[in-house]
């Protein structure tokens, strides 16, 4: 099968395309590389889920990426360094290739960039979609896995979180456009017959995590000896998913779709297990053998007190079932995390820690 990922250089996009290589399909990966965090990250994210060392030699961004580009060409991979906004980009690609199905990840993502900058997350999140969906109804292409967000429950009262609840009143501009991306995806469901699964991810956590996510920075700045941003008392909770199980998630909902017509279907995708801030930042210390120093500051704007995710339509509809323990998995990301760091010092992109 042809695969296409946007944001397949991201974190969890360069999970999905790893799996899906494995298993013998061709990807196809739409990637912008973003300033919203390094560049090189991205690379090294691209260069692993292809089963190659990361080990690059870096210059400038522009000269980089294409020097990945052709180092990573090949009979199952391509990576095109693209971004949605651009319409006449993208049909090129479509043009090239036989699309059998998308899995959109790429957005811009958090809660609180996007109340500085809300103009640009309409851009990308709703406009960058809408371009999607208008190249599969342009190009005859059927099936369609688009990642939402638990952020669009806002400050829901009801515990743990369903899809069936209302979620017409987002508290972020981030939140506001995932949910404009699942109401667009049913217009393009009902008129162009796509079959499309909506996919509401709950705090996804893991090795390649994204460096601005708080279990990441939390780890790099303990290690740093910094201080740590540590919002209200320490009780807000989320539903930690980690990131195996989101990948087994998604799979199993390419499955879904291969297998099912008339498809659209909104579905919660997270680990059923709440951990609150406090605990949260007691598994990192215990793993790092290290305490935070804490900078205490207000909640703030647009941060939700808790998520918790009903998985029972998962479990249903695309026998989705989540075994990762949050202690286990936070080891796992720390095994990942001091690696990379070990590396990162090596080749002098941070100060020696010793």
């Amino acid at each position: 099968m042809n695969y296409l990922i946007t944001g397949g250089s991201g974190f969890i996009g360069s999970h999905l395309a790893e799996h899906l290589l494995k298993s013998g399909h061709f990807v196809i990966n739409i990637d912008n590389f973003d300033d919203f965090y390094d560049y090189k990250i991205k690379i090294e994210n691209t260069l692993e889920s292809i089963g190659k060392s990361p080990k690059f030699q870096y210059s400038d961004k522009e000269t980089d990426i294409q020097k990945l580009i052709s180092e990573t060409k090949s009979d199952n991979y391509i990576l095109y360094y693209q971004d949605i906004r651009d319409i006449f980009g993208l049909r090129k690609i479509f043009e090239n290739h036989k699309i059998d199905l998308i899995i959109h990840l790429a957005a811009l993502a958090g809660v609180r960039p996007s109340i500085q900058k809300p103009l640009e997350y309409e851009e990308v999140n709703i406009r960058g979609s809408m371009n999607l969906w208008e190249l599969c109804k342009e190009f005859n292409i059927k099936k369609f896995v688009c990642s939402s967000s638990s952020s669009v429950y806002g400050n829901n009262e009801k515990i743990p979180f369903s899809e069936t609840d209302n979620v017409d009143k987002p508290i972020s501009p981030y939140a506001a456009t995932k949910k404009c991306g699942e109401i667009l995806g049913h217009v393009y469901h009902h008129l162009y017959k796509i079959d499309m699964v909506q996919l509401r991810f709950f705090t996804v956590y893991g090795p390649r995590q994204r460096p601005d996510l708080a279990i990441h920075k939390f780890s790099k700045l303990i290690l740093e000896n910094r201080e740590i941003p540590f919002y209200g008392d320490g009780s807000t909770s989320r539903d930690y998913t980690f990131i195996d199980d989101i990948i087994d998630g998604v799979l199993k909902s390419i499955k879904y779709l291969e297998q099912h017509e008339n498809v659209y279907e909104i579905i919660n995708l997270g680990e059923n297990e709440v951990i609150n801030l406090n605990q949260m930042l007691s598994e990192i210390e215990e793993n790092l053998g290290k305490k935070a120093k804490k900078n205490i500051l207000p909640m703030q704007a647009g941060d939700v007190p808790k998520t918790n995710a009903d998985i029972t339509k998962a479990e249903k509809i695309i026998d989705y079932r989540p075994n990762t323990k949050f202690n286990i998995g936070i080891k796992k990301f720390m095994a990942w995390f001091l690696e990379k760091t070990d590396n990162v010092q090596r080749k002098g992109f941070l100060p020696n820690l010793e």
